[in-house]
């Protein structure tokens, strides 16, 4: 089991910078993959960036060039940096983890952009 914990968000503003943290618990050998989704009201949850343990990064399309993801294994956290906020970024921001083909996720923490 891996539990995981989201911080970060709150309420920004239209071209403000979002750090979110995620920390990691339990049982973390054999994770492959760390990420970081959303999900806005009445949508779908969507990938907002993934790295893998060979440090191999993917961004969701709607964010390219506004983010970047970073994972400490040793601090057994995630972060993410989202730049240049819009508020079609307003959703609740999950940390995920793939270890040993289970999927794993935290609460979320949401994230409110408005001016």
């Amino acid at each position: 089991q891996v539990h995981l914990v989201e911080s970060g968000g709150g309420f920004l503003q239209p071209g403000a910078s979002l750090r979110l943290s995620c920390q990691a618990s339990g049982s973390d050998d054999g994770i492959y993959a760390m990420a970081w989704h959303r999900q806005a009201p009445g949508k779908q949850r969507e990938l907002v960036a993934r790295i893998t343990t060979g440090n191999t990064i993917t961004h969701g399309d709607a964010v390219k060039g506004r983010v970047s993801i970073s994972r400490d294994v040793a601090k057994r956290t995630l972060s993410l940096q989202m730049d240049s906020l819009r508020p079609e970024d307003t959703a609740v921001y999950y940390c995920n983890c793939v270890r040993l083909g289970n999927n794993y996720w935290g609460r979320g923490t949401q994230v409110t952009v408005s001016s």
